[in-house]
């Protein structure tokens, strides 16, 4: 009975927070697909994905990590559909930054510009760069999200920063 009580205690703290998390998927899926209607599908994948499966979430860990990483397979698996059914489809680049209309017309055109460099970053560099700059995640965190080396993260870390720098704003 005690499997049975931990697996509602896990599906409970996944409903709990799941709204709590939604901004930040929706964001990474932004950045991962570079499509809005993309992004809230992924989310929404996510979501369904997350409550499926809440029993194999781990209390103690961090849900957003569990979350992110789930929206991070789904991706991936997308992409994977995408290259058998196009062949090496790419995947769309539209411009995907909104700004509220209170910002400064300065302040549109850098924060376009930086967006315009990140976004031309390679898609594994942007991943790590949203997910460790813009999220604040660890290099570890980063690593555990993107099933990858910590080395690797450091490693595209680096080589993103030499690229924006190339072309400073």
């Amino acid at each position: 009975m005690i499997h049975g009580e931990s697996a509602i205690a896990s599906e409970t703290t996944v409903r709990a927070g799941l709204s709590a998390n939604l901004a930040k998927l929706w964001r990474y899926g932004l950045v991962l697909s570079r499509q809005r209607d993309v992004a809230d599908d992924l989310v929404q994948q996510t979501c369904v994905r997350a409550l499926e499966r809440a029993q194999q979430f781990a209390d103690g860990t961090r849900l957003d990590h569990w979350l992110l990483s789930i929206l991070h397979s789904i991706w991936l698996n997308e992409l994977r559909s995408r290259r058998v059914r196009f062949g090496q489809g790419q995947v769309e680049a539209r411009e995907a930054l909104v700004f509220d209309g209170a910002e400064i017309a300065d302040q549109k055109m850098e924060a376009l510009q930086v967006m315009k460099r990140v976004n031309d970053l390679p898609e594994a560099q942007r991943m790590a760069v949203f997910l460790a700059y813009v999220e604040g995640f660890s290099y570890r965190e980063v690593a555990t999200v993107l099933d990858i080396p910590i080395g690797t993260v450091m490693s595209r870390l680096a080589a993103a920063r030499a690229k924006l720098a190339e072309g400073e704003v």
